[in-house]
């Protein structure tokens, strides 16, 4: 009984750890331009599927990776260049009917470049599982596990000790106050956009050797990503982390207790849940507005 509970566990807390990335992509740019990015999940796929595909012809895995992130990264800035900077001026509902349109657009890309195939990476490392009292941990867990929290590390210190960091911080707080004192809000955008981009691909990567990869599975991911970051509150980037975790054990307990049929039920169950009694998430900053 405690074995299983404790697989649930691995498991949940694996791919809690991937909403967590694609969490704190939706998170970084909210932060910098107030937009939901349902593009978000489009740049796990590419950073899984490009490494794939380039393994597949040759180049060694590291480089692949290395290319397949700076691809994201490209899009990223293309996205925001192309996008979302031409219709600057529009509504946010406007802006993330673009981002829903750019992901239909890089999918149908994606299918037309790659196919419809699930394909398959190896771990990074070795195959044989680690036996931890009765459970079973697949070994590329370890690296998803250790590459998040390596990840989650250097946006703490981007953010803090950075200039760029600060300059996205100042512009999500007071765009205008932020161009007044000299930062270019557009470039600043466009690095935030980038930035995730390169979030988002990463976690494919890493994530690619247990789940598999094919040109659509951002459309899940990505969903789950936005719950996960609405979950602990959009605009905190230890409420993305927070809700990634909890909404992949919470996931995992339900298809290993109850049936897997309601794993994807239950996800969408818990942000009707949270933000019935905390409408701005879990860790979500309070806002008092003058009238």
């Amino acid at each position: 009984m405690f074995s299983e509970f404790l697989q649930y566990l691995f498991t949940g807390i694996t791919i809690g750890a991937t909403y967590a990335l694609i969490a704190l992509g939706f998170t970084l740019i909210y932060n910098a331009s107030h937009v939901i990015n349902f593009a978000q999940g489009e740049f796990l796929m590419i950073g899984g599927m490009a490494t794939v595909s380039l393994t597949a012809m040759g180049v060694p895995m590291l480089l692949a990776i290395v290319l397949a992130v700076v691809l994201a990264g490209v899009l990223g800035i293309a996205l925001q260049r192309l996008a979302i900077a031409p219709a600057k001026n529009a509504d946010v509902v406007t802006l993330i009917i673009i981002t829903i349109g750019a992901s239909i657009f890089i999918r149908g890309l994606a299918q037309l470049v790659w196919g419809k195939e699930y394909n398959v990476m190896p771990n990074f490392s070795s195959d044989e599982p680690i036996q931890i009292f009765g459970a079973v941990l697949n070994s590329q867990s370890l690296w998803v596990l250790g590459v998040g929290a390596v990840l989650v590390a250097v946006l703490v210190y981007f953010f803090t000790r950075t200039l760029t960091g600060k300059a996205i911080l100042a512009t999500s707080m007071n765009k205008d106050a932020a161009r007044l004192v000299g930062i270019k809000t557009q470039v600043v955008l466009m690095l935030a956009f980038m930035v995730s981009a390169l979030l988002g691909s990463i976690a494919g990567i890493v994530v690619a050797p247990i789940t598999f990869t094919s040109y659509d599975i951002g459309i899940i991911l990505g969903l789950k990503g936005f719950v996960a970051a609405a979950i602990g509150g959009l605009g905190s980037g230890m409420g993305a982390v927070v809700g990634g975790l909890a909404l992949g054990v919470v996931e995992a307990m339900a298809a290993g207790y109850l049936s897997s049929d309601y794993k994807d039920a239950v996800a969408f169950s818990m942000i009707l849940v949270v933000l019935f009694f905390m409408p701005r998430g879990l860790f979500g900053a309070k806002v008092v507005e003058r009238v």
